[in-house]
């Protein structure tokens, strides 16, 4: 079976900078990966060069075996949903609307039904008529939630899924890309906060300076070395009764 993302020694060059180094990445369906690392690791690019919405200075990038690059923007619609770390919405629709621009490939009546599905699984139903500019900047960030749940595609790539979600929030979203993934979709994250990384992803994937540095099971994926050498900590993933938790501080600190 053709895995929903494959990426073949992908690099790209900004602005004259090695920002991914020969990557190579392969996302099932079903898994649920979370891509982690400092600030300027490449994360956000590597979505983007997922997606074909970035140049690629050599490898491939492709989406259920095709070149993603290639793919007409419908094509890539109906292979894979995409939350952008910048949160905007450039007008006051509502948001049933809003949420219902993730299922443009379908018919209007679906993409409605959709909509109002994703709406209440990310507890917006009550809000469905309101416009988006009337809302709190949390509950903007829960409609675009929405919207890409309403997309229901075989692959779902989120940059900085928990950005602009109170704690519970964040769970919640966790807990409904696990739910995604367990539904069959291949899922992938990128996240700052390592300890949720841990609990809520059955891989992660560590880049440093453009590089996968670690990638496994999370215990594998952030070992001491890997938190020492990639992050400057010093702790290990330990098991608490909610899961995974991470007791680290760092390097130097006292304890």
């Amino acid at each position: 079976m053709t895995a929903p993302l494959e990426l073949k020694e992908v690099s790209v060059r900004l602005g004259g900078r090695l920002v991914l180094d020969r990557v190579n990445l392969g996302v099932e369906a079903g898994e649920l990966v979370g891509i982690v690392g400092p600030n300027g690791a490449g994360k956000t690019t590597l979505i983007r060069a997922a997606l074909g919405l970035q140049a690629l200075a050599g490898g491939e990038a492709l989406l259920g075996g095709e070149a993603a690059g290639r793919l007409s923007p419908a094509a890539l619609a109906l292979r894979a949903a995409y939350l952008p770390q910048e949160r905007r919405l450039a007008w006051n629709i509502t948001a049933l609307t809003a949420a219902g621009l993730g299922a443009m490939t379908q018919p209007p009546a679906r993409a409605g039904q959709l909509a109002a599905e994703a709406l209440a699984k990310v507890g917006l139903a009550h809000l469905a008529g309101r416009g988006v500019f009337d809302m709190s900047g949390g509950e903007r960030a829960r409609v675009l939630l929405a919207r890409l749940l309403a997309a229901r595609a075989p692959l779902i790539l989120a940059d900085e899924l928990t950005a602009g979600l109170d704690p519970d929030a964040q769970l919640m979203a966790l807990e409904l890309m696990r739910a995604e993934s367990a539904a069959g979709a291949a899922v992938v994250l990128t996240l700052h906060d390592l300890g949720l990384a841990a609990r809520a992803c059955d891989r992660l994937v560590v880049l440093d300076r453009g590089r996968v540095a670690a990638d496994g099971p999370p215990r594998q994926a952030l070992s001491e070395r890997v938190l020492g050498e990639v992050f400057a900590l010093e702790g290990q993933l330990i098991e608490a009764p909610a899961g995974l938790v991470l007791a680290a501080r760092r390097r130097g600190e006292a304890a």
